[in-house]
């Protein structure tokens, strides 16, 4: 049922509802291959189109602010992780990733070695973003 052994002990950790800053669920129809990244155009909370990257490197997180409402972002600590989630579209099988928030984009910005390359290989449709 799980990608990895990763993926099927943060599925368990992923908070709930009441403890989440915020969540997305992004559509993903193509991504673009780069050298050593990809992208892929998706619609923000308005309907424009938001550029996202993935790319390898060490994990971490840049949120895109017109995707993403956060709650009480004055009154609470800073956004500290994000867990994505993604099924896998030929087995099913459920990645899942936690990184942590590095700061705020004018694009979505994900580091992530194993995303890349499932990415790469246009093994998912739609990535989940649970912000804590």
């Amino acid at each position: 049922m799980f990608f990895d052994k990763i993926s099927e002990g943060l599925f368990r950790e992923i908070p709930k509802a009441s403890l989440v800053r915020s969540q997305v669920l992004l559509n993903i129809h193509q991504f673009e291959i780069g050298q050593s990244y990809v992208t892929a155009k998706i619609q923000n909370r308005f309907a424009e189109n938001v550029t996202l990257n993935i790319q390898g490197g060490r994990p971490g997180i840049e949120l895109q602010e017109s995707l993403f409402k956060i709650k009480n972002p004055e009154n609470q600590d800073p956004l500290r992780f994000a867990y994505i989630r993604a099924s896998l579209i030929q087995t099913g099988k459920i990645f899942v990733r936690k990184l942590p928030v590095i700061g705020i984009r004018d694009w979505l910005l994900i580091y992530e070695d194993t995303l890349v390359e499932l990415s790469v290989k246009d093994s998912y449709d739609e990535l989940e973003i649970v912000v804590v």
